[in-house]
């Protein structure tokens, strides 16, 4: 399963309405995770490398993310995080 990061432009960010979504926030921490749904989501703080079974991919502010259905990872947050997000 690929985890697929993206840059968007601003006008990208306004049509898809991600500031509208909610926020989470996580402090310094590291744990496993299966996604159940499907997510979308923009950071806009923080640095988390996210592990899975095939690779580790480092995200930052200003990443655009889709994490897949079914994905079990584990997150390894190196600065604290806060990102929009919507589960479909």
């Amino acid at each position: 399963m690929m985890i697929l990061q993206q840059q968007l432009t601003d006008n990208q960010i306004e049509e898809l309405g991600v500031r509208q979504w909610p926020i989470w926030e996580k402090e310094i921490s590291r744990f496993s995770y299966v996604y159940e749904e499907e997510e979308l989501c923009y950071f806009l703080e923080g640095i988390v490398v996210v592990e899975t079974e095939q690779v580790a991919i480092t995200i930052r502010k200003g990443d655009y993310i889709t994490f897949p259905k079914g994905l079990s990872c584990v997150w390894d947050i190196k600065e604290p995080v806060r990102k929009h997000y919507l589960f479909r």
